[in-house]
């Protein structure tokens, strides 16, 4: 099964957010190279919120490029098993933790946002990653900083498609 199949089957398995969920099936149909960066109409990326509920905090990364606090998360790479593989990868890398492991159920949220040319937009498939009790955290080359955040820090320091993949994921909890 190729990175693209599994995200349709990963999509068509989402039960939320439907008209979202139909505007990213209707890429990946149109675009067979529509979960790869080299994709000029947009492309699927995959992140997660990498959260400690024992402790009532999130970890965000101070992105290097948008001088932005953000979930961990980027560009599906070729070697990449399933957007979900992808998404933890990420956390991992971009986290410098390891051990983290997805929250069972899936994908959170969608969040589809506009991103400098050549591409066009970023259609993001949202998980969320539980991190270990032991975890510690190293910043990557992506991030200029790591913190972690109490959850009623995130609406004072995050945009909006954070705080709903947050809310999202408290309510997975």
């Amino acid at each position: 099964m190729t990175l693209h199949d599994d995200a349709v089957l990963v999509l068509k398995g989402y039960e939320g957010q439907p008209e979202l969920r139909e505007l990213y099936l209707e890429h990946l149909a149109a675009h067979p190279d529509g979960m790869y960066k080299p994709c000029s109409a947009g492309h699927l990326t995959s992140s997660a919120l990498v959260i400690d509920p024992s402790r009532g905090r999130v970890l965000l990364t101070l992105h290097k490029k948008l001088g932005m606090w953000l979930q961990m998360g980027g560009h599906c790479e070729e070697g990449d098993p399933t957007v979900e593989a992808a998404a933890l990868r990420e956390a991992a890398e971009e986290s410098g933790m390891a051990g983290l492991t997805l929250l069972p159920g899936g994908p959170v949220r969608l969040d589809r946002h506009p991103i400098p040319a050549p591409c066009h937009w970023h259609l993001d498939v949202q998980y969320a990653a539980l991190a270990p009790a032991d975890g510690v955290e190293r910043i990557s080359e992506e991030s200029l900083d790591l913190r972690w955040y109490a959850y009623d820090e995130v609406a004072a320091v995050a945009d909006t498609s954070v705080v709903r993949l947050l809310e999202g994921t408290l309510a997975r909890l």
